[in-house]
């Protein structure tokens, strides 16, 4: 499985949604909580060119928030992408 990464921040309602989406379908992540951690906002900005919160990653790949997230979810994109190596 691919490394997961969920980049959020504090008082983020669909932050929560993103990780409880994942959690719920068993997916491990590492959260990187941009609240705490001001020199990781410049990494992603570098990563994704986004600012938004969230934003998941899988592998190399950028999902989105968590629209993307869900939208993922539910046509099977989601367990696509965690397939892969």
């Amino acid at each position: 499985m691919p490394d997961v990464i969920v980049y959020s921040t504090d008082a983020c309602p669909f932050c929560e949604r993103a990780k409880a989406l994942l959690s719920t379908r068993g997916v491990p992540f590492e959260e990187i909580n941009l609240a705490r951690d001001p020199e990781g906002r410049a990494a992603l900005l570098d990563r994704t060119g986004m600012m938004t919160f969230p934003q998941v990653i899988i592998g190399e790949e950028l999902v989105g928030g968590f629209q993307e997230l869900l939208r993922a979810d539910q046509s099977g994109r989601l367990a696509e992408l965690l397939e892969r190596d």
